[in-house]
């Protein structure tokens, strides 16, 4: 009970501004899609999915609500779209840079102290790494997805096409089989970054 209730506040900032900057960035580029819809806020109801959520305690794996963004408005739709999708991990990675540093500065010599404010800010500095991280791999929908079809070449948009059409069941059984098994595919992926961020932005204090 008191892990769900440290665990909270991290996992509620680090999504409600990873999807703010989605639709800040989005409206920077032209696109009031977010604004007009409520999204641009960091009031964490907004964001909130409920299944989402409730599967981040249970499974520690979940989801916001996607902000709604609307490439139309942009003026060069390939490229922007690929700065908004950049805008939700690099929030996340802002966040996780400033709790390492500020990690660093109080938890020096106490981080095996009960100290709720220095745990909150190591897991923080985790779910943050963890969602940054997680969202770039290049499978719809995650950001990284996006990312890639800004970076490819015209005539290899169809390769991005077919990816949003069996990407998600491919994240879906992925996710599952993990559950199953107990162990998790792409941890694989993500555990080694998490951990040279992790001392990169405390500077050696999580080694």
């Amino acid at each position: 009970m008191v892990d769900m209730i440290l665990l909270a506040p991290p996992i509620l900032v680090a999504l409600t501004f990873h999807e703010f900057a989605h639709g800040y960035v989005a409206l920077r580029f032209g696109d009031p899609t977010a604004k007009m819809a409520g999204r641009l806020t960091l009031n964490p109801l907004s964001h909130l999915d409920p299944i989402g959520t409730i599967m981040l305690f249970v499974v520690h794996f979940g989801w916001a609500k996607p902000v709604p963004v609307d490439p139309r408005y942009f003026r060069n739709p390939k490229q922007d779209m690929l700065w908004v999708a950049l805008a939700g991990p690099g929030a996340n990675m802002v966040l996780a840079f400033i709790s390492g540093i500020l990690l660093s500065m109080l938890g020096r010599g106490s981080l095996g102290s009960h100290n709720m404010l220095l745990i909150m800010l190591q897991y923080s500095l985790f779910i943050n790494l963890a969602l940054a991280v997680f969202n770039m791999l290049p499978i719809p929908p995650l950001d990284g997805s996006k990312v890639l079809r800004g970076l490819l070449p015209y005539q290899f948009q169809h390769i991005a096409d077919q990816m949003e059409m069996y990407g998600p069941w491919a994240l879906m059984g992925l996710i599952m089989m993990g559950m199953m098994t107990g162990r998790s595919i792409f941890w694989s992926f993500i555990g080694p970054f998490v951990k040279f961020f992790s001392e990169l932005f405390t500077f050696g204090l999580m080694s």
